[in-house]
């Protein structure tokens, strides 16, 4: 899960061989929330909100250091598993009535080492790398004091009329008697919230936006954000569709293995009163791991322990592994017999003994209940616990990353034949 946050070298050279200002990217991440409670570490798509844009803000390779500034010791844990470091902010900026500017004004009192703020905000999930390195250098190379991010939208505007008032609406971006089509009409640009770029001088005055101002537009589909226009159903689709997943691009899924205890079970044994180990085991993991098996992947089992007769009783018709005293080795051993990549092979465990494996697998997940270590090490937290549906919610995830495969794959195959085309 966690992805080590990149320095920049801070003798970079900037045009004439000076050395960079210091560009800090800056996520404010407070515990309190109106709507919906600790919002900034809840799962989305099986990572903590936090973590899609200290994911993208680390891959963009653009920050001299990476920040998160809360008043909340679980965030502040969160935000170190994924490499940022934290600013404890004040409790007199962490109010409902506080604003961004404050916060990042305190932040700025306590790191003089920086030049430049880049404050990204939590609830935009679907920012990408590319879009930060682009406003990096119009900071940097372009010479603007601040750039804000901002999406077209093709969106008729009225007067509004309240209540009592004795008038009509007027329109205020078009002529009734001779609409637009949306192809004739280049659209407004409206704020999407999704960063906010500003040198230090700028900010110590009151301001995030001015001096030398510039917008950068993102695509409409990366501009989500949740604290306005979009519930969390909706954005885990979203982000599915759209979101970034890491620099190297996803593979189909040829593997899934599967650790039985904690994962497949409960991690429960019943002993009978003449010694029989009995677990118990949910059926829409059965029915999770049969419709794997429809797509193509091959499911295999993996156990530190003997559970020989429970796998045979259960009748799953999977490779199995029980007594392994090295996880990984097994792993190993089935991804080279298989001729797979790793970004090819996923992996479902829930103990110490399956953290190695979790960060080997190009696709990991563990269920809501594992271990510290285990959740720290996967991709992808469950919401249900092991032995009640884990592996069939794993399942469904690994359908809806194949969906973002093909339909990648899609658009390459339009693309090289609109290219083919354009070249006859």
């Amino acid at each position: 899960m966690s992805a080590p946050c990149r320095a920049m070298d801070h003798g970079a050279a900037a045009g004439e061989g000076r050395p960079r200002a210091h560009l800090a990217a800056l996520v404010l991440a407070r515990g309190g929330s109106k709507g919906i409670p600790l919002k900034n570490i809840k799962l989305l798509a099986g990572v903590p909100l936090v973590g899609w844009v200290l994911r993208a803000a680390a891959d963009a390779g653009v920050f001299h250091s990476i920040w998160v500034s809360t008043d909340h010791d679980e965030i502040e844990k969160v935000a170190k598993q994924f490499g940022a470091q934290v600013h404890r902010r004040s409790p007199e900026v962490s109010q409902d009535s506080s604003t961004s500017l404050e916060a990042i004004r305190e932040f700025l009192n306590h790191h003089h080492e920086v030049d430049i703020v880049g404050n990204i905000q939590a609830t935009s999930p679907c920012l990408h790398p590319s879009d930060l390195i682009k406003v990096a250098d119009m900071i940097q190379k372009e010479g603007f004091d601040s750039v804000f991010s901002v999406v077209r939208r093709h969106q008729f505007r009225w007067s509004e009329v309240k209540k009592g008032e004795n008038k009509m609406t007027e329109p205020q971006n078009l002529n009734p008697a001779k609409r637009y089509r949306r192809q004739d009409w280049p659209g407004e640009l409206y704020e999407n919230g999704s960063f906010y770029f500003a040198r230090r001088q700028l900010i110590e005055k009151g301001y995030l936006q001015g001096g030398k101002m510039a917008y950068y537009e993102m695509r409409a589909e990366h501009s989500v954000d949740i604290d306005i226009d979009i519930d969390w159903p909706i954005a885990e689709q979203r982000v599915l569709s759209f979101g970034y997943f890491g620099k190297e691009p996803l593979k189909e899924v040829k593997l899934l293995v599967c650790s039985i205890d904690g994962c497949l079970t409960n991690g429960r044994i019943y002993v009978t009163e003449d010694r029989k180990e009995m677990v118990s085991y949910d059926y829409r993991d059965v029915v999770g791991i049969d419709l794997l098996k429809k797509r193509g992947i091959q499911v295999r089992l993996i156990s530190d322990r003997d559970c020989s007769k429970t796998l045979s009783a259960m009748q799953l018709g999977c490779i199995a592994k029980v007594s392994a005293t090295n996880k990984l080795e097994v792993l190993e051993e089935w991804q080279k017999d298989m001729g797979l990549s790793w970004k090819e092979v996923s992996y479902l465990g829930n103990e110490e003994s399956d953290v190695e494996c979790l960060k080997k697998a190009g696709m990991s997940g563990v269920p809501a209940d594992a271990c510290v270590v285990a959740q720290k090490a996967a991709g992808y937290i469950c919401k249900s616990n092991g032995g009640c549906g884990a592996v069939r919610e794993f399942a469904e995830h690994i359908f809806l990353l194949l969906e973002k495969v093909n339909s990648a794959k899609k658009r390459m195959e339009e693309m090289s034949s609109a290219g083919e085309k354009r070249g006859k």
